[in-house]
């Protein structure tokens, strides 16, 4: 049997890393998630990703600390702020999603330079992680997320939809609404975006008066979307409000069992998926290899969606909603 030549470069560089992976397993790593509001149906799939990936962490001596937003009304400054915490509590790794980057991007880079490794999640991209020099990116691309929104409305013969934003200026939501305009266009459609206030996100009676007074002033628009599965929930009763039960169709990003069954029901056209306990799940898990064993998957993004819920698979997506996954 023959070996490879390694270069003198080659052993050394393999060396140091297996002695910080060897330092960093022996004193515990300490992973900080910045991470959305708990009582977001979202981000709640996510933490649970997480607490799930926790268990992993803390069996060889490591530790998980999420640290939260308390709402969106500033989602870029708030999330950049709690990196800054990140980096003041000395973490040995940070996952984040990057939200708004002309704003988090300064705390990221900052973390780096402190020598502390960071992963994005959830928002920022493949190109964005690789700008920073980030570990990976870990879930959804959001325009063509976007895109296969779009053009499963077009397909399906809506030709006018409002994209509906109650966070307007997080870059992974306007690239949503951009990717359903441009998707629909293709199939000669139009879709424009309903923004609202960040403040109305979770308050679903602001959200549902708008969408409610939006669909009154245009009796064309026969599709809405939301940003996420609380809103849509919203959309719903906005839709019914204003007359347009039966001739109006719902779809969302994201989703939540009110969102699945009217999927099931059929008063829901679909929802598309990223899949973010999974999100939680690898931030955490990837984060950890990478501090505790030098190890990092070779694939660059691990996407997580978009996937689409329909009636044609609703009821396997409710199964592992029952479970706690979906």
């Amino acid at each position: 049997m023959t070996f490879p030549k390694l270069s003198l470069k080659s052993v050394l560089m393999a060396s140091v890393l297996a002695l910080t992976a060897s330092a960093a397993l022996a004193e515990g790593v300490s992973i900080a998630v910045v991470g959305g509001k708990a009582d977001d149906p979202f981000f709640a799939k996510v933490k649970k990703g997480i607490d799930d990936a926790t268990l992993v962490v803390e069996a060889h001596g490591g530790s998980v600390n999420y640290l939260m937003l308390q709402n969106y009304d500033n989602i870029g400054g708030d999330a950049a702020n709690l990196v800054r915490t990140a980096i003041s509590q000395g973490a040995t790794v940070i996952a984040v999603p990057n939200w708004v980057p002309d704003t988090q991007d300064e705390a990221i880079k900052a973390a780096m330079d402190a020598g502390i490794p960071v992963m994005l999640y959830n928002s920022g991209g493949a190109d964005k992680a690789k700008e920073l020099g980030a570990i990976n990116y870990i879930g959804n691309e959001e325009y063509p997320a976007g895109l296969a929104a779009g053009a499963y409305f077009g397909s399906h013969g809506f030709k006018n939809v409002i994209c509906v934003n109650t966070v307007p200026g997080a870059q992974n939501l306007e690239d949503r609404c951009k990717g359903v305009s441009d998707g629909i266009t293709a199939e000669g459609g139009v879709s424009t975006q309903l923004p609202l206030p960040a403040s109305s996100f979770g308050d679903p009676t602001a959200v549902a008066e708008a969408i409610k007074a939006t669909l009154m002033k245009d009796a064309t628009i026969n599709g809405v979307i939301t940003i996420s599965a609380g809103d849509a929930n919203s959309a719903a009763i906005g839709i019914d409000q204003a007359g347009g039960t039966g001739k109006i169709q719902l779809a969302s990003f994201d989703m939540d069992g009110a969102g699945l069954d009217r999927i099931k029901a059929s008063t829901q056209l679909f929802a598309v998926d990223q899949q973010p306990w999974l999100q939680g799940f690898l931030a955490v898990s990837m984060s950890d290899a990478y501090a505790s064993f030098g190890t990092a998957i070779a694939t660059a993004p691990v996407l997580t969606g978009p996937g689409i819920v329909d009636a044609a698979n609703v009821d396997a997506t409710i199964a592992g909603a029952a479970a706690g996954f979906r």
